[in-house]
């Protein structure tokens, strides 16, 4: 049964995707929060797939420690469901990515038509001042900017070391950093087709000032990120011990 929900939300999925990113290039042309709306519509999409098809439900927690924008959110990694959910939580999110993703035809079309900081993940100390440029401009407009410390999706008991993007961004930009844990890669976990039934929980935790000592902030970021999402997985593997 598993496999056969996970078959119907592929077909689902690409097709909607597909559909809706062909009927709205014409948005293209337009100012890049059009595009943007477009992901929302996309996300709202995809979730309410992931649902009914799927029996995969989400809980968002901890929505009041989001501060005024702009901010950074530095968030863990564990599936493609992470990159979709900002563009339902956030208003006008922009998003550290890398640069291959804009190749793709039409998703890529989209996200860099709406703005997005891509990088170049061998470009080195150029590329960290090209960044660091690029993410100044975008929360110059007052818009959230999403990061994956970890840089690729892990799986659940996975942890990777945090990578010096996300410490640049905070020293430059001079902006609170939202911490995000989730359990995600229990349910669509990374590289597979399957979908397990349960529900996602993301938590929003308390943001980190700006002002701190690099190596102080990085350690703090990665310590809260880590602990609460292994703690939010043992709390999903308590109530689905299949996950």
């Amino acid at each position: 049964m598993i496999f056969l929900r996970s078959l119907l939300f592929n077909i689902f999925f690409y097709s909607y995707g597909f559909c809706l990113l062909t009927l709205c290039l014409p948005l293209l042309l337009g100012p890049p929060h059009w595009p943007r709306r477009v992901g929302y519509v996309l996300s709202s999409g995809m979730f309410w797939g992931l649902k009914v098809i799927c029996n995969v439900d989400y809980e968002i927690r901890g929505k009041e420690h989001l501060p005024e924008a702009p901010y950074l959110i530095a968030a863990k990694h564990q599936s493609a469901w992470d990159t979709f959910v900002f563009s339902v939580l956030l208003k006008d999110p922009s998003f550290v990515l890398k640069r291959e993703l804009t190749w793709l035809p039409l998703f890529g079309w989209f996200i860099s038509r709406a703005g997005i900081v891509a990088i170049d993940r061998e470009g080195g100390a150029a590329e960290l001042k090209r960044m660091v440029a690029r993410a100044k401009f975008i929360t110059g407009r007052k818009q959230p900017l999403v990061i994956f410390p970890e840089g690729t999706r892990t799986f659940p008991d996975e942890q990777r070391p945090f990578h010096p993007g996300v410490a640049a961004l905070y020293s430059q930009l001079n902006l609170p950093v939202v911490p995000i844990a989730l359990n995600s890669g229990l349910f669509w976990p990374r590289r597979a087709f399957l979908k397990k039934p349960g529900t996602i929980v993301m938590e929003i935790l308390p943001p980190v000032p700006p002002g701190r000592k690099r190596k102080a902030f990085m350690a703090e970021l990665e310590e809260t990120i880590q602990n609460n999402s292994q703690r939010l997985i043992a709390e999903a593997r308590d109530k689905h011990p299949d996950s």
